[in-house]
């Protein structure tokens, strides 16, 4: 039988000093983390800073909103390296899920590939758990990571927009709410004909 292997993953990005991107400006990785899981059970915590080649100097607003300094990302593993991991992880279980909470991690791990002049290293089903959340529960406003954890009466794992913890915090929210389309397959509604007995009736009507 094969196994089921979900990778929840979260990535933390360089970010230009204003809120306009400069000429050429795009983002580019410098932290990973992930949660595999196989069978419901984690099989490995993963993570590490990974060294831009682009724009290798972090600006003023990417230090103090990720509390990052310089040297971590300096010394953080090559992106060739990083998706040479993905795709060890794909080759050794070829039915991986990719879970992320928004899609801009896929965007931006496809964007960083190109770049790179390297293969996309994921061909299985990626799934974008906020828009699972927003389904499952109606929610037309885009939602945060930790709003989301939070509306579950819960609080999400070690620090926001810290890689690992994050993933960790996705995998948590993606718990919960297979637990609730769990409980609603269970519990649908009864139909009219399921609360009473439709061929009494139709005799009584019958007479």
């Amino acid at each position: 039988m094969e196994k089921q292997h979900y990778v929840f993953i979260d990535f933390e990005f360089t970010m230009p000093e204003g809120r306009g991107n400069p000429v050429g400006f795009y983002p580019e990785i410098i932290e990973v983390g992930f949660v595999s899981v196989v069978n419901d059970s984690i099989k490995e915590q993963f993570s590490s800073f990974v060294a831009p080649s682009k724009f290798k100097t972090l600006t003023d607003r990417c230090k103090k909103f990720l509390s990052v300094q310089q040297r971590q990302v300096e010394s953080g593993m090559p992106f060739t390296e990083l998706v040479d991991l993905f795709k060890k992880m794909e080759a050794d279980y070829p039915m991986t899920t990719v879970v992320t909470w928004g899609n801009m991690d896929m965007k931006v791990l496809k964007q960083n590939c190109q770049k790179a002049g390297v293969e996309f290293p994921f061909k299985g089903k990626q799934v974008d758990l906020c828009m699972e959340y927003k389904r499952f529960f109606g929610d037309q406003n885009q939602t945060g990571l930790w709003k989301a954890v939070q509306a579950y009466g819960k609080e999400g794992t070690g620090k926001h927009h810290r890689a690992l913890d994050d993933a960790l915090t996705t995998y948590n929210i993606f718990k919960l709410i297979e637990k609730d389309k769990s409980y609603m397959k269970k519990h649908e509604p009864t139909t009219i004909g399921d609360r009473i007995d439709l061929s009494k009736v139709l005799n009584h009507l019958a007479l």
